[in-house]
């Protein structure tokens, strides 16, 4: 592949590239000592280029020479704003294959099937109309260290072999991991800059996990369905963009999310504080992300009566909340 036919490509936008490579995300401030470094380098500034001078522009501009190179492997730029810090994230994404694909060069088959389980923690068994955690504990990724033996899970192998006997069960070949080896995978998925770790414990994928996964998280978790129906992967009703951390409407049913970034834009532009989709006044106090646990009454008793421990905290709030929940949360109450 001759990079050379993309106009305006060189060296600079190589070094470029290669910088992004190593830090996987990159935002504007911290491009902008790279890009002076760059333009000293190539010899054609009268004088010397220091951080500030560079512009947006400038980083613009190497940014979409630089994806129009790695369009040709199959990788793009893309950006994601940070949900909390409102920064403007940049990362080298790969447009083709799945996260499995993607991280089967860093883990083995059990632990890819352990990182499977913990996104259907974050996204589906801690994701419900009643509490949006979209986010776990270690306490609750030991429990999915090795996969369910329920009577369910027999007999969806069964089936599967019934379709194809060639095929072996998935259930079979995977044999779990220790609980060391889910700290060890943990750990290596926050180094990674897949997964974040709060101060509370709560694990959550990054902005550059996001990024990359938006399409597969998708497909895999969402149904086709209206655009009032509540959905596991949530987006921002000001920017559109993926929400897993932010505030919601305190009517369960209702599908308004905002990042705490975009909610003052968005009411200052409407006059009233009701909700646009339902009519119910905005609360401002009903939270997506690890704030559905951590905001809560029982959590913060909890807290006090543990002494500050949260190893068990989460399980205990989450499951309180389904029970209260009653018949129409019977489902729920299965997932806690």
């Amino acid at each position: 592949m001759d990079l050379n036919l993309i106009p305006d490509y060189d060296n600079s936008h190589r070094a470029f590239l290669q910088a992004l490579l190593a830090r996987a995300t990159l935002t504007f401030e911290e491009a902008q000592p790279i890009l002076a470094a760059i333009f000293n380098a190539d010899g054609t500034h009268e004088s010397e280029v220091r951080p500030e001078q560079i512009t947006e522009d400038d980083f613009q501009r190497y940014i979409e020479v630089a994806s129009d190179a790695a369009s040709f492997f199959d990788y793009e730029i893309r950006s994601i704003m940070n949900q909390v810090t409102k920064e403007r994230i940049h990362a080298l994404v790969n447009t083709q294959s799945d996260p499995q694909t993607q991280l089967a060069t860093v883990y083995n088959p059990e632990e890819l099937a352990f990182i499977k389980r913990v996104l259907d923690g974050m996204f589906d068994k801690y994701n419900t109309p009643r509490m949006e955690v979209l986010a776990i504990t270690e306490m609750q990724a030991i429990k999915l260290a090795r996969p369910p033996h329920r009577r369910q899970s027999r007999l969806n192998d069964d089936d599967d072999e019934a379709a194809d006997p060639d095929t072996p069960s998935t259930q079979s070949t995977d044999k779990g991991l220790k609980h060391s080896e889910v700290e060890t995978v943990l750990g290596s998925l926050v180094d990674g800059g897949w997964f974040s770790k709060s101060r509370d414990g709560f694990y959550a994928l990054t902005p550059r996990a996001l990024m990359e996964l938006r399409p597969w998280l998708v497909e895999t978790y969402n149904e086709v369905a209206a655009a009032d129906e509540w959905q596991r992967v949530k987006f921002c009703e000001a920017c559109k963009d993926i929400l897993t951390i932010g505030m919601r409407c305190s009517e369960p049913h209702c599908v308004l999310r905002l990042h705490d970034i975009c909610q003052d834009a968005f009411w200052r532009a409407r006059r009233s504080s009701k909700c646009p989709k339902c009519q119910t006044e905005w609360t401002g106090d009903r939270y997506v992300g690890e704030r559905a646990v951590t905001m809560t009454e029982a959590y913060r008793k909890g807290r006090r009566r543990s002494g500050g421990r949260r190893s068990t905290l989460a399980d205990d709030v989450i499951r309180q909340v389904a029970m209260e929940g009653g018949a129409d949360d019977e489902e729920e109450d299965e997932h806690v």
